[in-house]
This record gives structure tokens, C-alpha cells and sequence, in this order.
């Protein structure tokens, strides 16, 4: 089989990960119809069609998936096994994709991240802010960042940042003339501003804990968002009460712009966590990432 088919197997394999030539062209960072020609050529080579191709999606044939299922773990092998060798130089170098959520990025990432990669300037970080918490394998990442009681179990997590508080807040001109709730059932009867996750089907139900107590409220609002900035920038505009990390809201909280309720039912969530596959083969460059990310910094 001639050299050059190895690459045509890892667009094929991008390709039938993602189920769109768009956005796997975007993650291999190559045009569309170079991965169009390379998958073509494969095809033609093994005589089968691989891909079924409509105007809408894209998706493996039997002998695509026959073909996924066999080679994409030897290749991400071959892959590992070349990046080893290549850590046999001086310097850490090569690409390490990561998703976050943007206060994960703000909170936890910066400047640590940014300290990094002065030092090692031949590694490349792709940051990629997410609020639905992407499937890192399907979507090809190194890493992701979430809270620690939200990675998977079957993924190495290390910490790397400290517990985080969550808050209700609410700007004095949309409290003005409205009774502050006293539990988090009360939030029924008051305008709140709703956040969006894709990952978990919809609307996220606001979560209270008080003693052994705990509580998934489902609010109502005019205004939903699919991040947490966006949210305090709605809080202040009087738009409703938020629900969010409570660092977010202290330097507003200081100044009297926004005001904390319900603080005896806040919960304290495990902080940030950075995580991967336990099976996945980790680079030099990563595993000296992990450790200027690691919590607490040593």
C-alpha cells in the first residue's frame, strides 16, 4: 500500500468522526477539497465507498465503519508512538487541543497557560471555548476542563483549580418593590435568566444544597444565554436574577450592583479539573502542561 495512504486513512477517519468534510477540514486544518480528494483516492484504491455523501451529512458505509473500527485505533497507536520518539528532542514541541468553558479559560487557565507557552514556545495550545461540555474523543481533543464532579469516570483527571461557589444574584433595580426569596422554591415567582447547555438537552435546572437537602429548580425567564459572561451582563441590566460562579459577580457585588440571595443554599462545587483518556498516549508537551496547571501551583 503506498506511503501516502496513512494520511488518506486519517482524513478518512476525521471525516467519518465528525460526519462533515467542513469540520473535519477545520480540525486537521487543510481545505475541504483536499480532504474531498484524499478520501476520494482511498476509496479508489480499496474499491469500496467509505462515505455516504448527501447535501445534509455525511456518514460511514459498512465498510467504513468495518474500516474505523479496525484502523483508527492502530493508527492513533502508530500516531503515539511516533510523537514518543519525537520527545527524544530538547524541547516539548507539538499541538495540544483543549475545551473549556469560557469561565474555566478566565478563572483557571489564565496566566498559568500563558506562562507556558512562553516557556515552550514550539508547543501549540488550541483553547476552544465550549459550554457544552464536548465529547473530547469524538471531537478530537487532547484535553477538556470541567468541574471535577462532572468528568466521566473512565478519564484521568487532575485538579487545577480551587472548589468553585455558585450564587444567586439579582441588581438592586430588579429587586426594588420584589420580597428577596428566602428559599430557592420562591424563585418561581421571580424573572430569571436562563443558561443554555446543549450537552444536557436544554435549559440547566439551578442546583441548591443546604445540609443534606438539595434542590434542581427549574426557572423562568425572558432572557436565555449559552454563557455565564453573558448572564452577568443581563444580572446588571436588571433582566432577572442569575445563577453562576460567584467570582464572577464579587468585584459587582463590592461596588453594591449586584446583590447575593439565597446564600444558604449556594453550593460549592469541586473545582476545575483538567481531563483525558486514560488510554490515550500522553506527550511530553502535555504531561508538562498538566503540571504547570496542576492545583495547588507548586
Amino acid at each position: 500500500m503506498p506511503r501516502t495512504t496513512f494520511d488518506d486513512l486519517a482524513a478518512f477517519i476525521a471525516v467519518a468522526r465528525a460526519r462533515s468534510f467542513t469540520r473535519a477540514a477545520a480540525q486537521l486544518g487543510v481545505s475541504q477539497s483536499a480532504l474531498s480528494q484524499a478520501v476520494r483516492g482511498l476509496e479508489a484504491r480499496l474499491g469500496v465507498r467509505l462515505l455516504t455523501r448527501t447535501t445534509r451529512s455525511v456518514s460511514a458505509t459498512e465498510a467504513g465503519e468495518r474500516l474505523m473500527a479496525t484502523v483508527a485505533p492502530r493508527l492513533e497507536e502508530v500516531e503515539a508512538e511516533l510523537g514518543a520518539i519525537a520527545e527524544l528532542r530538547d524541547e516539548p514541541r507539538g499541538t495540544i487541543r483543549i475545551t473549556a468553558t469560557e469561565h474555566a479559560a478566565n478563572a483557571v487557565l489564565w496566566p498559568r497557560l500563558a506562562e507556558f507557552l512562553r516557556k515552550h514556545p514550539d508547543v501549540r495550545v488550541e483553547l476552544m471555548l465550549d459550554n457544552g461540555l464536548s465529547d473530547i474523543a469524538a471531537d478530537r481533543y487532547d484535553m477538556g476542563v470541567r468541574l471535577g464532579d462532572l468528568v466521566a469516570k473512565d478519564m484521568v483527571a487532575v485538579r487545577i483549580g480551587p472548589d468553585v461557589r455558585f450564587a444567586v444574584v439579582g441588581s438592586p433595580a430588579y429587586l426594588a418593590g420584589k420580597p428577596h426569596p428566602k428559599t430557592p422554591r420562591d424563585l418561581t415567582g421571580h424573572r430569571c435568566i436562563n443558561l443554555y447547555l446543549p450537552t444536557y438537552g436544554g435549559l440547566y435546572a439551578w442546583e441548591f444544597r443546604k445540609g443534606k437537602r438539595e434542590l434542581n429548580i427549574r426557572v423562568e425567564g425572558q432572557f436565555v444565554v449559552n454563557d455565564s459572561e453573558q448572564m452577568v451582563t443581563a444580572a446588571l441590566a436588571g433582566l432577572g436574577l442569575a445563577f453562576l460562579p460567584e467570582d464572577m459577580a464579587l468585584a459587582h457585588m463590592a461596588r453594591g450592583r449586584l446583590v447575593s440571595l439565597l446564600e444558604d443554599w449556594c453550593p460549592v462545587f469541586p473545582g476545575y479539573h483538567l481531563y483525558y483518556p486514560s488510554r490515550r498516549h500522553s506527550s511530553r508537551a502535555m504531561r508538562l502542561l498538566i503540571e504547570a496547571l496542576r492545583y495547588p501551583a507548586k
